[in-house]
């Protein structure tokens, strides 16, 4: 048991490991919720106020202890906690050029496995789409050939992608939605209660501007675990949401005409 101890320290205190144990905070998380424990049930069983466990998580600062603690409000054992982490990190985290590009060139491939990867029942799609049983099956069905889904008997989806699971940059996917999504997404005023357009200009250095870069970083974590977090509701209770970030040195082109020219010094 000792040298088991010496792994997870080695686990939390090591830079090598740091993204390591981000990853087992995530999937700790997951299997308290896979258990139905809220912060509250988990602070009545280990006697600490819900204040305490929810800085905890924030902070993600954990003691060996109250690891061992948590995985207890699970009976669990450490050990099974680490076992779930690797069984996660198998999971697929980006497709190949050549998968993403059979998708891009299948709308309706690519409807059904953005609905899966929002954790959408097949009921749920021929519900809201014009699909029908047996078509949604077969892209379900290749779904599961590419290992993005496993397709259980009745029907039933297992999504197979990592917590970090992406689509490649540039890759078919991405340049699909900018060049079909984009003008679509754009068009609008941004001023009902469930729209926000921020626009923001100003002169960085480039150690300022990796520094906000790390930030829109965790932006896009939080937000993925907030999605996780509501993918147990219906989906009375949720409505597709897409953020656009982007940032890059540019400067208005409007301005140009204004902008002095070698001969003009």
């Amino acid at each position: 048991m000792s040298h088991f101890y010496g792994l997870v320290v080695s686990f939390f205190y090591t830079d090598k490991y740091m993204a390591q144990s981000t990853h087992l905070i995530h999937t700790l998380k997951k299997a308290l919720k896979a258990h139905g424990l809220t912060y509250r049930d988990i602070a009545k069983k280990i006697d600490l106020s819900e204040a305490s466990i929810k800085r905890m998580f924030s902070e993600k600062n954990f003691t060996l202890k109250r690891l061992e603690q948590l995985c207890h409000c699970m009976e669990l054992e450490l050990s099974d906690l680490l076992r779930l982490m690797n069984e996660e990190e198998k999971h697929l985290t980006q497709l190949s050029e050549a998968q993403e590009k059979d998708i891009a060139e299948d709308l309706t491939l690519l409807l059904v496995t953005v609905c899966v990867l929002n954790r959408w029942s097949l009921n749920e799609i021929i519900t809201h789409y014009k699909i029908n049983e047996t078509e949604c099956i077969q892209y379900l069905a290749r779904l599961d050939r590419l290992k993005i889904i496993e397709l259980l008997p009745k029907n039933k989806i297992k999504l197979l992608v990592a917590s970090n699971f992406s689509w490649r940059e540039d890759g078919p996917i991405q340049r699909f939605f900018q060049q079909r999504v984009e003008r679509d997404f754009f068009n609008s005023r941004f001023n009902k209660s469930n729209e926000r357009l921020i626009v923001i200009n100003g002169m960085l250095a480039n150690n300022s501007f990796a520094v906000f870069e790390k930030k829109l970083e965790k932006l896009v974590k939080e937000f993925n675990e907030l999605n996780d977090a509501d993918s147990g509701l219906s989906l009375d209770e949720r409505f597709g949401t897409t953020v656009v970030m982007a940032m890059r040195h540019w400067e208005y082109g409007l301005f140009e005409h204004l902008r002095k020219t070698a001969s003009d010094k």
